[in-house]
């Protein structure tokens, strides 16, 4: 009857949770402009009861229940991405409009619904005594959408938290998933040299060299390993710079920007070797660069750190995806289904990392995310209260 209690009390809740996550829309957070929202939050979190609350050096606002052996940490990034051309949306993003049970707006999916649904999941936790021998942290994260997981080695490193599991909260319809796909980011650097371009023989062409890397790493990506779970490993020219002493001259310096998603098995290692040899086949002499992030956080704290984010995956037989399902069948009645994300999560950090076993449970679905149809259905928020109210005292018993 556990399942029953946890949705009706969650239940109650409704229009709170619902007002909350407004509020959270309305409260514009872009990565690296996230103060007035974790004031917010650490706001609502005081109100419904936890323990403790702090905003840590990096700006994340953590919440403390309990002071048990196992540790639990709860995780929801909520910063943002831009807008985008505001055009194509049918409502103003920041008005978070409530339609037939859906809210809509920017961070509904990605993934301010998540936040919302923990702060309330401790509430119910508190009100049915669902507490245990567990510390649970609810983490309302920051700069994820800019560098994925850069506050969790914050948070670990920093803050000397270290917990025993970890849920990411991302948006999965109400699914659990159990890893996704890494990436890193990196750059290739041709060098040539500059002539008058009416006579280009006279000069060397960065441009051409840079051409025919390109084409060995389209050939490139056809040859990548293919997960039967994570899926493929891919890679793309996604920018191209150049310098030029003019706009009729022979440029003597190209950068192309790569996007590489990393499935099972691949590394940093594996793909600085694979983009050697492209660069070989081509004939060609160019620099790989390995890029970093340095952005200051809204506190003024530079916590720079190289843009390489591994893959992580958790077996089937893996304890946390066993646990977790149990508990989804105790809450729901019924067998969850059981996947991966398609984007990247701050389970690059946790899991990929630090090898801290880290599950995936979020309300909406990720196919909204980053987009003008952004969207939570309330129904999600209540259910994934109901589920995180009960999580964290499954996790911490013996299967």
């Amino acid at each position: 009857m556990i399942g029953k209690k946890l949705l009706e009390t969650a239940e109650k809740y409704r229009e709170d949770l619902t007002n909350f996550m407004q509020d959270l829309i309305r409260t514009k957070s872009y990565s690296a402009q996230e103060k007035d929202v974790i004031l917010r939050i650490k706001e609502e979190m005081e109100k419904v009861g936890f323990d403790e609350v702090i905003i840590d050096g990096l700006g994340n606002v953590l919440g403390r229940v309990g002071n048990g052996s196992k540790i639990i940490a709860m995780d929801a990034h909520i910063d943002t991405v831009e807008v985008g051309n505001p055009d194509l949306w049918e409502v103003d993003p920041f008005e978070a409009v409530l339609k037939d049970g859906i809210i809509y707006g920017r961070g509904a999916s990605d993934q301010k619904a998540g936040m919302a649904s923990m702060v309330y999941g401790v509430k119910v936790m508190k009100e049915l005594g669902l507490l245990g021998d567990f510390t649970l942290y609810v983490t309302g994260t920051v700069m994820e959408e800019d560098c994925d997981g850069l506050c969790w080695q914050y948070i670990v490193k920093e803050d000397r938290i270290k917990p025993d599991y970890v849920v990411i909260t991302e948006p999965t319809n109400l699914n659990i998933y159990r890893g996704h796909r890494g990436r890193i980011e990196l750059q290739i650097k041709t060098v040539g040299l500059s002539c008058h371009a009416s006579a280009p023989e006279r000069g060397i062409n960065a441009v051409y060299k840079m051409s025919r890397i390109i084409q060995e790493i389209e050939k490139l990506n056809d040859r990548l390993k293919d997960d039967p779970f994570l899926g493929k490993g891919t890679i793309a020219v996604t920018q191209i710079f150049f310098k030029s002493p003019s706009h009729n001259a022979v440029p003597d310096e190209c950068v192309i920007q790569l996007d590489r998603r990393l499935t099972a098995g691949e590394t940093r290692e594996t793909v600085i070797a694979e983009l050697e040899d492209a660069i070989k086949r081509a004939g060609e002499e160019a620099e790989i660069i390995e890029l970093e992030y340095r952005r200051p956080s809204y506190t003024g704290v530079e916590y720079p750190t190289k843009k390489y984010f591994p893959t992580w995956v958790m077996d089937e037989d893996h304890e946390i995806v066993k646990k977790t399902v149990a508990a989804y069948k105790e809450v729901f009645g019924e067998e969850p289904f059981v996947d991966k994300w398609t984007f990247s999560t701050n389970g690059v950090a946790t899991a990929g990392m630090f090898g801290i076993p880290t599950i995936g449970f979020g309300p909406a679905n990720e196919i909204y995310a980053h987009s003008p149809k952004d969207q939570v259905p309330v129904d999600h928020l209540v259910k994934a209260a109901a589920m995180y109210a009960y999580l964290p005292l499954k996790l911490s018993k013996e299967l």
